[in-house]
């Protein structure tokens, strides 16, 4: 029955070759199932509502990529977009939750026109690769800088604007769950993040009992690891708190847009990416299943916002599957049967502390790093806009004043050398808009 529904045979596959692939991709990418939620809670989520929401678009997504898409890739809330939405949008900007969710249904719903469409390779055309690889890159670094604060090893400090904090014992511990973690990714060992995060956080049970004090981590509490049970029923409360008419005021459609161009180019960077590697390839080249795939990433993340949650996207953690030989759909349907318990044990992942979730946010911005061999470093044009894309992104915070000053900086550099030819209208476009949204911003 696998084998007819999935087309296993024809793959020169066997079902479990590809369980045992959707097995490996899981464990490289569940750490998203503490991740996230942890990050949400910075969005004023609560915890059990952000881990309810993780594991339901998971599920549903993995499902639908693998039983629509017949595509071996997982799908999850991708991170990232999870830090555009958490501290860009709802923390830096002061967005209403509501309407940010509102926002993440809109890009969801573009995002899906121009997957039914098919509009890919002229959205390609129009955005240079380089400000593409970039906008990844600072995303990597923006993530890092994300887990160094909410590990609080890096803090502000009046004489150099950023320092790095004492070594007290939390700060200690987190320093050496980053080396484990670092370790364990170095020797590409299977699972290795939440392998890392488990590791760090049996070494924070000591913080405030024997050693030290979490006080700063958790509020209230001198402990940073508190055992409040293992199980728990799924927690709803996130569920359908958007507000649809107030995100379609003026003022939020920067962040509507912003969402829209990361998640579509995650999405077909990672694609393509995957597809290229694994040589599951049509015979035009493209991505096999790309049209579907996308569209079960766009109405994945359109899903999101009903559900509490920042966009869903392709995850390129699939790689640990697609490297043990899965090439179906059956690898990203095994994905979501292994998310589905996970809803039922909140108490247990909530006893994980920001210091254990923040080395593995650290490697995912290594991950994210790769794109950046691809820039032309020797063409000035191409690279000083993408170097202020990159480094604007960490800098102020904000992925979308990085995305708009390297549209910006990429006109500016191409008119200064001669070159308004490689400007293409919806880059001219694109250019204008961005001047209106740091005024109107």
């Amino acid at each position: 029955m696998l084998d007819r529904l999935f087309g296993i045979s024809r793959e020169g596959s066997t079902p479990r070759r590809e369980i045992v692939a959707g097995v490996s991709t899981f464990l490289a990418a569940m750490y998203i199932i503490v991740v996230n939620p942890t990050i949400l809670s910075s969005a004023h989520i609560p915890f059990s509502q952000g881990l309810t929401a993780t594991v339901l678009i998971s599920a549903f997504g993995s499902f639908a990529m693998g039983l629509y898409g017949r595509s071996p890739v997982l799908l999850a809330p991708g991170m990232g977009i999870n830090a555009l939405f958490t501290y860009t949008m709802v923390v830096g900007a002061g967005v209403p939750l509501p309407i940010a969710l509102g926002c993440v249904f809109w890009a969801g719903v573009a995002f899906v026109v121009l997957a039914v469409l098919n509009v890919r390779q002229y959205v390609i055309d129009a955005i240079p690769a380089s400000l593409r690889h970039a906008v990844a890159c600072g995303i990597g670094l923006f993530i890092t800088v994300v887990g160094l604060v909410n590990a609080k090893f890096l803090v502000s400090n009046s004489a150099t604007v950023l320092g790095m904090a004492d070594l007290t014992a939390p700060v200690v511990t987190f320093l050496l769950g980053l080396a484990i973690t670092a370790a364990l990714v170095a020797r590409r060992v299977p699972g290795a993040l939440i392998i890392g995060i488990i590791l760090t956080t049996v070494m924070a049970i000591p913080i405030g009992r024997w050693w030290g004090d979490g006080s700063a981590y958790a509020p209230g509490l001198h402990t940073l690891v508190n055992f409040n049970g293992i199980f728990a029923l799924p927690d709803f409360g996130g569920l359908f708190q958007v507000d649809l008419l107030g995100a379609l005021q003026h003022i939020y459609w920067p962040f509507i847009f912003v969402l829209l161009f990361t998640a579509f180019f995650d999405a077909l960077s990672t694609f393509m990416g995957l597809s290229q590697a694994a040589n599951l390839l049509d015979e035009n080249g493209d991505p096999r299943n790309i049209r579907r795939s996308m569209v079960i990433d766009a109405g994945s993340a359109l899903v999101s916002g009903f559900l509490g949650t920042s966009p869903a996207n392709a995850f390129v953690e699939s790689a640990a599957g697609i490297s043990q030989g899965g090439r179906t759909g059956l690898v990203a349907v095994t994905c979501g049967v292994l998310f589905v318990p996970f809803l039922f044990l909140s108490p247990l992942l909530a006893l994980v502390p920001a210091i254990a979730t923040a080395p593995a946010l650290i490697m995912v911005g290594v991950f994210m790093l790769s794109p950046i061999r691809a820039i032309e470093w020797e063409r000035y044009d191409e690279a000083i806009p993408a170097f202020i894309a990159m480094m604007l992104i960490p800098i102020t915070y904000s992925i979308t004043h990085g995305i708009i000053f390297g549209f910006l900086a990429f006109v500016v550099c191409k008119l200064a050398v001669g070159k308004a030819s490689e400007i293409r209208l919806t880059m001219w476009i694109l250019a204008l808009l961005s001047l209106l949204l740091l005024f109107i911003g």
